[in-house]
């Protein structure tokens, strides 16, 4: 125990763990637009997509750094949430907020290296994070609206930084998939802290159960909708058209065990889930299978 005291009071790993590392998988996304196009490994696609991914997990890590120096002593009544490093002492809030915002900055102009439409889209999604950590995560709706926005503009970001056209049904999935998810983390948070939920996060005292499930459900209903236009419309005069479509039932079949794991408050933290539950894994693996070869046919058939 003690020495495990003396590893985490070091300030380097008490700073790579408050950038939350775990969460850069969630940056994937903006591989997904050149992938679902086709041309991940065309031209300088994958590279670009890459840098990215890059920048806005370094965004990312510098938002984290600043929301964790606001809400340290919230994160103290959270059984788990108490252990992050500014919360159990580790590092000054002062410290985390100049970092923070260095982080920031740095990925901010660097976003224009790649082009000025992915630099807008990263500065918006800069900006409605920033908001939503000093107004608007106290507000019911507004505050899981706002998170599931940032999912959808690394997707889009994805997109601009490759050069590449966005479907309208691929953005609803990202958009209604990433609502389904964090709605389940709001559920989640809100078995966890139970009779403190307001103490802990004011906005978590307006969720009830019930509402959660509903908007889980709205959203899971969409994006399964929005999927199946997307295999059927975008892709009817590929070659590869039947392995997309069929696609359709890894991916419900995905949903489906999540909200199995979600109904049962394990959706805290989505990354974790996914990384751990090996039958979500086996899921994900056939989708990737199918999508892959329905887009690649052409290449894998020739």
């Amino acid at each position: 125990m003690a020495k495990h005291r003396r590893e985490s009071s070091n300030p380097a790993k008490a700073f790579f763990l408050l950038a939350r590392p775990k969460q850069w998988i969630k940056n994937g996304l903006l591989f997904a637009a050149p992938m679902a196009a086709g041309k991940i490994f065309e031209g300088r696609n994958f590279f670009l997509a890459l840098a990215g991914a890059v920048l806005f997990s370094i965004a990312a890590s510098g938002l984290y750094m600043i929301n964790d120096a606001r809400d340290y002593e919230n994160d103290r009544l959270h059984p788990t949430k108490k252990f992050r490093p500014i919360a159990a002492g580790l590092i000054e809030p002062r410290a985390a907020i100049v970092v923070g915002s260095l982080l920031i900055a740095v990925a901010g102009l660097l976003g224009f290296t790649i082009s000025i439409k992915f630099a807008l889209v990263l500065i918006a999604y800069l900006v409605t994070t920033v908001l939503y950590t000093y107004y608007l995560k106290e507000e019911p709706v507004i505050d899981i609206a706002i998170v599931s926005f940032g999912f959808l503009l690394r997707s889009i970001a994805g997109g601009l930084a490759t050069n590449l056209p966005l479907s309208v049904w691929f953005l609803t999935v990202a958009a209604f998939g990433s609502l389904f998810m964090v709605t389940g983390k709001r559920y989640a948070e809100v078995l966890e802290v139970g009779e403190n939920a307001k103490a802990h996060k004011a906005v978590l005292g307006e969720y009830s159960a019930p509402y959660l499930n509903y908007v889980r459900s709205l959203a899971s209903a969409v994006s399964i909708a929005a999927y199946g236009l997307w295999t059927f419309e975008g892709f009817a005069a590929r070659k590869g058209v039947l392995f997309v479509q069929l696609s359709t039932i890894p991916f419900v079949v995905g949903i489906l065990i999540y909200a199995l794991e979600a109904d049962k408050g394990k959706a805290g933290s989505p990354e974790e889930l996914v990384l751990s539950n090996r039958r979500l894994q086996i899921v994900g693996a056939l989708w990737i299978v199918l999508v892959a070869t329905g887009i690649y046919y052409s290449h894998i058939f020739k």
